[in-house]
Order: structure tokens, then C-alpha cells, then sequence
């Protein structure tokens, strides 16, 4: 049996050991030594990108997209793939490491997608982007930055799903615009809240697997109307 490989390593804000692990030629980048994303189970990241594009994918639309979170890029790769030649795609991702291990250890996997022409890097927090985004709102937003409300990786990410989070998101979408939240499990909050921000809610299960018979993930498609009046409550 292969061993695991532990490739790199970095401190998140709340002082948890994040890894980037290898095996076999998989990839995995563990939060104190727990799965936090695996290249073998990647099917529910590129879902993600690609129904954040829905509305935006022809090659003569020129789509502004934000990515909240690099990840190993498989979800930056399906936005690509689903938006023409015109888009603008900023991935923002908090850690710097996380960038560079893409365009090192994964560069096979995924991290060619970050030399695309239509990709712009911002080492950031994205919860900081979208609160200026108010004067250039995006098409999409697509955000997989936790597993859920709970945060695990950073512990103000809660906030992004909280009231006044979904109301920023709101506010960082054009008119027909549409946000895509990931999350790990089911989440009766972030639904509710979507919806009294006046967004048109769905809740897509995600395969865990591409070939899986299991919806264990869960992506919330929150669609902003083309008339953006913002509720008052």
C-alpha cells in the first residue's frame, strides 16, 4: 500500500493545521488532520460551477464571476468550461498556499486553470470582496469557503451565512443574477435566510461521487430577481 504524502503544510486564522496531502496521485487538503476536500471526490465542486454559470454560458455573453474559494480548483476549471471567451472570473481564496500549491504539487490537476486569460487571483478574504462589490456586481457567485454554517476553517465564515452576510451577497449581484452556496449537508438556516433576502431558492442535492448513488452534499441555488427590489425585512 502507498503511503500518504504530506506535501505541504500552513496555520489557518483559528490556528488549525492545514495539510495538503497526497496519495497515489489523489490529492487532500486536511484541517487538523480531517477531510476537508479530496480530488477523488470533486463531482459536487464542478456541479457547483457549472450551475452558477447556467445563466451566463453562451460564447457572446461576457459574464463577471466570482469564485469564493480555490480549493483544488475544480470548481474554477467547470466555470471555465461553462462561460465563453468574454468572462471575467476573480477567484478569491484566503490562503496564499492554497494558490501556490495549485500551480505547484496540482498543477496536472487542475491548476493550469489559473493561466487562464479570464482568471484573475485575489489572495483575500471573499466575505471582504463581496462588501464592495455593491458599485460592480457579478452574474454569479459561486462559494464553497466551509462546509456549512458551522464554521470549520475560519471562524467568521458563519458570518458570510448569517443576516447581514446574504444581504451583502444580494447586494453584490446584478439583477438576474445567481449566487451557488456549497455545503457538506442539508441546512434548513441558510435556506430560510436566502429567501427573506428576497432570493428565489433551490436546493440542489450533490453526488458524493459522479458514478454514487448517495446526494450526501447540498448546493443552494439562490437566484436574485430581475426587478432587485431588496425586501425591508
Amino acid at each position: 500500500m502507498k503511503p500518504n504524502i504530506t506535501l505541504a503544510e500552513t496555520t489557518t486564522p483559528n490556528g488549525a493545521r492545514m495539510t495538503l496531502v497526497e496519495h497515489d496521485g489523489s490529492f487532500c487538503i486536511r484541517v487538523n488532520g480531517q477531510q476537508l476536500m479530496h480530488s477523488k471526490v470533486a463531482t459536487s465542486e464542478i456541479q457547483l460551477g457549472s450551475i452558477a454559470c447556467e445563466r451566463h454560458g453562451s460564447a457572446d455573453q461576457q459574464p463577471k464571476v466570482l469564485i469564493g474559494g480555490l480549493g483544488l480548483g475544480f470548481t474554477l476549471k467547470s466555470v471555465l468550461d461553462s462561460t465563453g471567451p468574454q468572462a471575467s472570473v476573480h477567484v478569491v481564496e484566503l490562503f496564499p498556499e492554497i494558490v501556490e500549491w495549485n500551480r505547484t504539487y496540482m498543477a496536472a490537476l487542475n491548476g493550469d486553470a489559473l493561466k487562464d486569460e479570464r482568471v484573475e487571483v485575489i489572495t483575500e478574504d471573499v466575505a471582504d470582496v463581496i462588501s464592495r462589490s455593491t458599485s460592480s456586481p457579478y452574474d454569479a457567485i459561486a462559494l464553497d469557503i466551509d462546509n456549512n454554517t458551522t464554521a470549520m476553517v475560519k471562524t467568521e465564515n458563519h458570518d458570510l451565512y448569517g443576516k447581514q452576510g446574504i444581504r451583502k451577497i444580494w447586494q453584490a449581484l446584478r439583477p438576474g443574477g445567481r449566487a451557488a452556496l456549497w455545503f457538506a449537508a442539508p441546512d434548513a438556516a441558510i435556506e430560510r435566510l436566502l429567501e427573506k433576502a428576497g432570493f428565489q431558492v433551490q436546493a440542489m442535492p450533490a453526488k458524493v461521487f459522479g458514478s454514487s448513488r448517495r446526494e450526501a452534499y447540498m448546493i443552494y441555488v439562490a437566484d436574485k430577481p430581475l426587478s432587485d427590489k431588496t425586501p425591508t425585512n
